[in-house]
């Protein structure tokens, strides 16, 4: 799709989730109980502050000397009997799956929870080669029941009630309608569990990679990346090149970071470490293991001042905080990261003719740069993202020209005050009339302005 068509079907969804109250309602009820847990997972920290540093300047170290460390992370991976794949584009990377699945003849795949599957539409392609892939983590299965992307990064099904999710299993499952949230989980775990022992291909993403040791870590609350990885006789990780830390050393910060700005727990319930194919005497695990190192745009981001947004260690603190993601939720982005980190590094991974819009969608309040683990600063980079649209002229004549004049009129009293209420009221009411007037009242200008009223004051 051309720029056009992307910012109109943004603007489209946008106006349409805005105005759900039902939506909103959920997405609050959601983000609510996310924000009472969050205090309990940042008490462990006797300075959470100096913690955030630390975690900041692993990740500045680790981004730095990227190429040094995944040169590393091969060397000891491989050392381990692991093979890694080198994929600069997403098609690359899902030709190297491909090439795996046709070598195995598999034809059924379990895949744990992981967002760089999602970026290159992982789904979609073994679907089309006749390959059944069925996602494990319990929000991203009932996404997938319902056909639909994740909502969120972490918690994909955070726009659903219980009520939703008791009907779509009752439509798409022959549950019983009214089941309650626990019925609910074990008909999952029940209908996944012989999945495990019949797939021949475990997927999983990865949330940091250790290159003094050759290790993926893998973080969860279900166990079902363990149970994704310990019974197919083939491992396959896609992980994004940016997922580097400098060494094991560095998950003492990392882990509780991510649990506490992800779910609020202090810690994951399960964290694993994953540095091979099954060894000698080991009970379990896959017989092969592969590592895709996926690129797909990272590196246009490594090579520009947006540098910093490689930090993130997609907890998702940001989309739940941002109060434009509260409005309008994931979908209206239309892309596979949504919320304030989403709109930062889209455009440069997808293109900026296609995505500048996104950096847009945003107050600027830089809440978003507050709640960051890792202490990027979000907002400065969306602002940053403006300024590029500006300087390639991806805004249009009309939007340059309305902000043209804003700003002579902004910058001359003299010119404000020439036009008085009436005509203000009617200016802005027929200006905004799709955008705000469609939902709301018209706006009424007072019939003596601030500055009027600061100069009669100080004359008295």
């Amino acid at each position: 799709m051309k720029k056009s068509e992307h910012l109109s079907a943004f603007l489209a969804k946008s106006k349409v989730k805005a105005n759900d109250l039902e939506h909103k309602r959920k997405l609050a009820f959601n983000i609510d109980k996310y924000d009472q847990a969050v205090p309990s997972g940042k008490s462990q920290f006797l300075d959470l502050e100096l913690a955030r540093k630390k975690a900041k300047n692993i990740k500045w170290k680790a981004i730095e000397n990227l190429g040094t460390y995944l040169e590393q992370f091969e060397k000891n991976f491989t050392a381990n009997g692991g093979k890694v794949i080198w994929a600069e584009t997403g098609e690359e990377a899902l030709k190297a799956i491909g090439k795996i699945c046709k070598e195995k003849q598999a034809r059924l795949v379990v895949k744990s929870k992981s967002m760089a599957t999602e970026e290159i539409h992982l789904n979609t392609y073994l679907e089309k080669h006749g390959i059944t892939s069925i996602e494990t983590d319990l929000g991203e299965y009932i996404q997938q029941l319902d056909g639909e992307p994740p909502y969120h990064i972490v918690t994909p099904a955070m726009h659903k009630s219980k009520e939703d999710v008791a009907k779509l299993f009752h439509e798409t499952l022959g549950t019983e309608p009214n089941l309650n949230p626990q019925q609910l989980t074990q008909v999952a775990r029940k209908k996944l569990r012989g999945e495990y022992t019949k797939a021949d291909i475990g997927i999983t993403g990865a949330n940091f990679l250790l290159p003094d040791i050759g290790g993926v870590c893998v973080s969860e609350n279900e166990g079902n990346a363990r149970l994704s990885t310990a019974f197919p006789k083939t491992h396959i990780v896609i992980a994004g090149i940016e997922k580097m830390l400098t060494s094991v050393n560095d998950l003492q910060i990392m882990w509780p970071l991510l649990a506490t700005y992800g779910t609020g727990q202090k810690m994951t319930v399960y964290n694993t470490i994953f540095t091979g194919p099954r060894q000698e005497k080991e009970t379990d695990g896959p017989d092969e293991m592969y590592v895709i190192l996926l690129d797909n745009g990272r590196s246009d981001l490594l090579h520009t001042d947006m540098r910093e947004s490689l930090y993130c260690i997609r907890c998702g603190a940001c989309l739940n905080a941002c109060p434009v993601y509260k409005n309008i939720g994931g979908h209206a982005y239309g892309t596979t990261y949504s919320g304030p980190i989403g709109s930062v590094i889209t455009p440069h991974m997808q293109g900026m003719n296609e995505y500048s819009h996104l950096s847009y969608a945003s107050s600027l309040c830089g809440k978003c740069t507050e709640v960051c683990p890792v202490k990027i600063n979000v907002h400065e980079l969306l602002l940053e993202n403006r300024h590029k649209a500006v300087q390639k002229n991806l805004n249009g004549f009309n939007e340059n020209m309305g902000w043209a004049l804003w700003t002579r009129a902004m910058l001359n009293r003299r010119l404000m005050n020439s036009a008085g209420p009436g005509t203000k009221t009617r200016i802005v009411n027929k200006l905004f009339a799709d955008s705000w007037g469609e939902q709301r009242t018209d706006i009424k200008f007072a019939e003596k302005s601030f500055n009027r009223l600061w100069k009669e004051r100080n004359k008295q």
